[in-house]
């Protein structure tokens, strides 16, 4: 009995760590709610394409970067300067440790995301949104999702 509850207790510390990978409709929905479909003037559909660029709209995603630092999550921000890790020289504007970057839970991931895109140059932190995004028609990414 002992062993069955000490290994359904290891099973669900498993599951923690499980990557979540959201769908292009469900982000949309999410992103809508939290208010960036014209945050900064980009509309939602520069987010979601930028989210899937930098993420492939997985949560747990991880970048190991040449300087060692860490890119984090959904859109990939870095531990350097947004987040905290565990280093002193770390600048951690976003006032938030990178575990929570990566979580199921976007609120932080956004609040940062918003930071980011209102403290730099809009959405030129983000390559992935330089590259495929930048300039182009988006409203394929919102098409079908239900969402204004």
């Amino acid at each position: 009995m002992k062993a069955a509850g000490i290994l359904a207790l290891i099973g669900c510390l498993i599951m923690v760590t499980e990557p979540k990978i959201y769908t292009r409709c469900k982000l949309a929905k999410i992103f809508l709610r939290a208010g960036l479909d014209n945050y900064q003037g980009f509309s939602l559909g520069n987010w979601i394409c930028m989210a899937y660029y930098e993420s492939r709209y997985n949560t747990t995603a991880e970048t190991q970067l040449e300087d060692g630092s860490i890119d984090y999550g959904i859109f990939q921000i870095n531990s350097f300067t947004w987040c905290r890790r565990a280093k002193l020289q770390e600048k951690n504007h976003c006032h938030v440790a990178c575990s929570a970057l990566i979580t199921d839970d976007l609120t932080d991931a956004i609040l940062c995301a918003k930071k980011i895109a209102k403290e730099t140059e809009g959405m030129n932190y983000w390559q992935g949104w330089k590259k495929h995004c930048e300039g182009k028609d988006l409203s394929e990414w919102k098409k079908g999702c239900e969402v204004s």
